[in-house]
């Protein structure tokens, strides 16, 4: 130990070190509830020693110093538990927004218990129950026209429904992609400030730390990220791979607006050229979906994926190669359900009233054509496979009018083009429907009630062209409803009646919603136990913590007492020589 005056210098040592280590243990304990607050561990060192002798077989080494001091703050923290939190944080935040999208969904659907959609259904059916009894009582039919409308209109609002809450997911994306570009300004000016505060080697910025942990922790909820931290102290974030938080700023993320839907596609503002309509989007294929590869990850990915790009039509049911690509998108894959549900039943009833028979079947035609022109003196060419009103077996109106009127009907097309043929006879052309183009289309959106039948409900066609009663078409249209005569979508191999599509659609998305809830509450349960186990790293335990306090006080009066001693032998010294 040191001699003399020295001995001063061991005493202060030991006063000062106490003292800092109480003030970091008083820092932790403060600190207990900071979010993100990483706890700080003094490490003790000692401070300069001569050696006096070097160690023997025969003696110790003996050496002479002046104490000990703090060799080091540190600050806890385990990079491998970091980065694996933060990755099942982010999958965890997929799974987690997927299944509240498709809860939202089944509130939608049920309409928020009620059923009506699925009581407009039954009403409806109802209604053709009654008018299979008396067919031309024109109650009974304007009861099947008012349910019709009644029917059209729970699709049109559930419909709208669904596309709000699109519309919706679309904001939350705008808002995620906000916060993403401003942690990263953040994270940047913390890397700056880290820097600054770290490069004489002397101070650790613990609390710019912290805040960027949080923030990195807030990220991975987010996106997939990756990062690492230089030499310097300065992190790089990539985030899906690309450069995000980089040495000279960050690169924003921007919104490309899509001008039909108004549905927002993030993209590099930094590797793009919108002037030149040249994008770089952040995912360069959003239905990628693999645990295996991480690309379920990040709740901007799932907002994206569960909204989708567009609004689903009975269109994209048609086949498996349109079905792939709302396949899973519970939104689209909703909306074209619906829609399928709907242009089953439109058409379904429609070809009933006005029924189609093939030209080939009516005319004979075989491999030949026949010429004919409308009232404006277009020209048509019939053949064996064009779809013209069946004039001999469909049914009438009271008005006795052809072609009769259909139930729904189209907002942009009629449903026949009448013109004369060649042959001097009067054919009625079917317009078919143009899947590119709504108004053309027995769809929810381009469908309305026949605005003729609404006026005169004596106008469906129940009688028979020779003035009788049509029961038979009656019974038809009453049996619709026990047909199993649809599937809900390309790889549905069960046919169904509409009542049990809707239960049909209402199970699917259960199923579903129990496999996202099932994957969202695993990951929660991993999530937090990488979280406990970043918490016995890096937490602040207020019983190691007092603990530590009752320590250092001890050592702090130690070193108190000792310094009493050696100033009381020092004065005795003194004193004796004189």
């Amino acid at each position: 130990m040191a001699n003399g005056f020295g001995s001063f210098y061991v005493g202060t040592s030991g006063l000062q070190s106490s003292q800092n280590a109480l003030n970091v243990v008083a820092n932790n304990l403060s600190n207990v509830d900071t979010k993100g607050y990483v706890r700080q561990q003094v490490i003790f060192s000692d401070k300069h020693y001569l050696k006096l002798k070097e160690v023997s077989t025969s003696t110790n080494m003996q050496q002479s110093g002046i104490g000990v001091s703090i060799g080091d703050v540190v600050h806890a923290r385990d990079i491998f538990l970091d980065k694996a939190y933060r990755l099942e944080n982010g999958r965890q935040s997929f799974y987690s927004n997927t299944y509240e999208v498709v809860t939202q969904v089944e509130d939608l659907l049920q309409e928020l218990d009620g059923e009506e959609l699925k009581n407009a259904l039954q009403d409806l059916r109802t209604g053709f129950q009654q008018l299979a009894e008396a067919p031309a009582d024109s109650v009974n039919q304007n009861l099947v026209i008012q349910q019709s409308q009644i029917l059209l209109g729970r699709f049109s609002a559930l419909y709208s429904d669904l596309q709000s809450y699109q519309y919706n997911l679309n904001n939350q994306v705008k808002q995620k992609i906000n916060n993403i570009n401003d942690i990263g300004d953040q994270i940047y000016q913390l890397n700056l400030y880290i820097q600054k505060v770290e490069s004489a080697g002397i101070e650790t910025a613990m609390t710019a730390r912290d805040q960027r942990d949080v923030l990195l922790d807030e990220l991975s909820s987010y996106v997939n990220i990756t990062y690492s931290e230089d030499a310097t102290g300065f992190v790089n974030v990539q985030v899906e791979g690309a450069e995000f938080v980089v040495d000279y700023g960050c690169n924003h993320l921007d919104l490309q607006k899509d001008k039909t839907t108004g549905f927002y596609t993030p993209y590099w503002s930094n590797l793009s050229d919108p002037d030149k309509d040249k994008y770089t989007y952040l995912y360069k294929n959003l239905l990628d979906i693999s645990t295996e590869n991480n690309t379920d990850v990040g709740s901007l990915k799932a907002l994206l994926y569960q909204r989708g790009n567009g609004f689903g039509t009975y269109a994209d049911l048609e086949n498996d190669k349109a079905y792939a690509k709302i396949e899973d998108c519970t939104l689209m894959e909703t909306e074209a359900e619906v829609d399928r549900l709907f242009h089953y039943i439109a058409t379904s009833i429609n070809d009933l009233l006005a029924p189609n028979i093939s030209a080939g079947d009516a005319l004979n035609l075989g491999t030949g054509t026949l010429t004919a022109t409308d009232a404006n003196g277009n020209t048509y060419v019939i053949d064996a496979n064009t779809k013209i009103l069946d004039t001999a077996n469909c049914s009438v109106g009271a008005d006795k009018a052809l072609p009769p009127a259909e139930l729904f009907t189209r907002r942009g097309v009629d449903r026949y083009t009448e013109v004369t043929g060649a042959d001097g006879n009067t054919y009625y052309i079917y317009n078919e429907e143009d899947t590119t183009d709504t108004a053309k289309c027995y769809c929810i959106t381009g469908c309305e009630i026949n605005s003729e039948l609404l006026r005169e409900e004596s106008k469906l066609p129940m009688m028979r062209q020779d003035g009788a009663v049509n029961y038979a078409l009656a019974d038809q249209l009453q049996d619709l409803w026990d047909a199993s005569s649809m599937t809900i979508d390309p790889t549905d191999k069960a046919p169904c009646t509409f009542e049990e599509f809707y239960d049909k659609m209402i199970d699917k998305l259960g199923t579903d919603g129990n496999v996202y809830y099932s994957s969202s509450q695993t990951l929660d349960t991993t999530v937090s136990s990488l979280d406990n186990q970043r918490q016995q790293v890096s937490g602040v335990s207020s019983d190691e913590e007092l603990t530590h306090m009752v320590k250092y006080q001890a050592a702090y009066n130690a070193a108190s007492r000792y310094i009493t001693v050696i100033s009381q032998m020092t004065e005795l010294i003194v004193t004796g020589l004189i």
